[in-house]
């Protein structure tokens, strides 16, 4: 039987990616949640009512005023439990903290308050609870100026903008797939627990950070992959890739012509990564999948291909035009499903890079139509 999933914040940073991920497993039935069922109370209601586990990610980041912050996160969570009050019902209630609880402001506070009055909730009532203590949360789509740090500096990196450092202070991190990862496993393995504290999946910096991203952009820009040492930094590259606009591409190649033929360099990496290459006859479509760690390179050397894209969850598609005669990349941002067509009338062929080898037991290759 599915278990079935509903997310107050569902529209959030963190709600998006735990929703589109939810939407891979078979074993799951998603409720979809709107920010203004707050506001009705039936409305609010029937979608408790569904729910046999209600992750609450919704909560007020940023405000010029710390109080409205503060009252507006307490009345979200009393919001949810007088609706949950009012249906009767004993969902799994997972709750998103942060690791400021232990700071001194009116966000911290009134995250560590709304854990509490969800405890004394769930101990009246019989109610299952987790209360999640979580570091900064980093990954892509996350709004700039607003989620965290490392989409601030990565959005004005990537659109060539100045970066200023107000306080140079160490960060402890976790990417936003990890944490998506541990509710999912919280949530098949009923874990209960009022303080589960989840540990930084990397730590730096401040400075270091922007220095960092710094690295990638020259280095990209300048049509080369960055050498990335471990996965925390392979996440952050991801990161950084999801602020680049998308007139960034198509990327056209330096086309070396002489009495032999001609020569491309297809590309330069500071990492691992694997080549391949293919031929598509016309009108043929390959792809329509997408990936959510892997970082992919579409090069179209002979004839004339249609590349779209389309970000999970969204109705939104690029399309970008390659031709063979002026020889260009696309690559592919997590995320995006994916596909490539022959639009013209010659033979398509095409050179793919990636920078991990493909394993069939763990291949991160999602199928879903553009």
């Amino acid at each position: 039987m599915k278990k079935k999933v509903g997310i107050t914040g569902q529209s959030g940073f963190i709600g998006t990616h735990l929703f589109n991920n939810l939407g891979q497993h078979d074993d799951f039935e998603r409720v979809p949640f709107a920010d203004e069922y707050f506001q009705d109370d039936p409305v609010m209601d029937r979608f408790v009512q569904k729910c046999d586990v209600i992750v609450h990610l919704a909560a007020l980041n940023r405000h010029n005023d710390p109080d409205v912050i503060y009252k507006t996160n307490l009345e979200l969570v009393d919001k949810l439990i007088a609706s949950v009050n009012r249906c009767g019902t004993h969902p799994h209630i997972i709750m998103s903290s942060s690791t400021q609880e232990m700071s001194d402001n009116l966000y911290g506070k009134s995250k560590k308050e709304g854990r509490k009055k969800f405890i004394d909730f769930a101990d009246n009532q019989g109610c299952n609870f987790t209360g999640l203590v979580i570091p900064n949360v980093y990954g892509p789509f996350g709004s700039p100026f607003y989620n965290s740090v490392t989409s601030t500096f990565s959005y004005l990196i990537a659109n060539n903008k100045e970066v200023e450092i107000q306080v140079d202070a160490d960060l402890d991190m976790i990417y936003v797939q990890d944490l998506v990862d541990e509710i999912l496993t919280i949530i098949n393995k009923q874990t209960y627990s009022n303080e589960l504290l989840l540990p930084a999946t990397g730590s730096i910096k401040v400075s270091e950070l922007r220095d960092l991203i710094m690295q990638f952009h020259n280095s990209y820009t300048s049509a080369i992959i960055p050498k990335m040492d471990n996965r925390f930094q392979i996440s952050l590259f991801n990161t950084y890739r999801s602020y680049l606009p998308p007139d960034f591409y198509p990327v056209l190649y330096k086309k070396h012509t002489d009495d032999r033929g001609s020569f491309v360099e297809i590309i330069r990496s500071n990492g691992e990564g694997q080549f391949s290459f293919s031929t598509t006859n016309f009108g043929i479509t390959r792809g329509n999948h997408y990936h959510i760690r892997k970082i992919e390179r579409f090069a179209v050397i002979t004839g004339k291909a249609s590349i779209k894209l389309r970000k999970i969850g969204t109705p939104e598609i690029q399309e970008y035009i390659l031709d063979g005669d002026s020889p260009g990349f696309v690559d592919i941002p997590i995320w995006f499903t994916h596909n490539i067509t022959n639009i013209g009338d010659t033979e398509l062929i095409t050179l793919f890079w990636i920078n991990e080898f493909y394993d069939a037991d763990d291949p991160d290759t999602y199928f879903e139509e553009v």
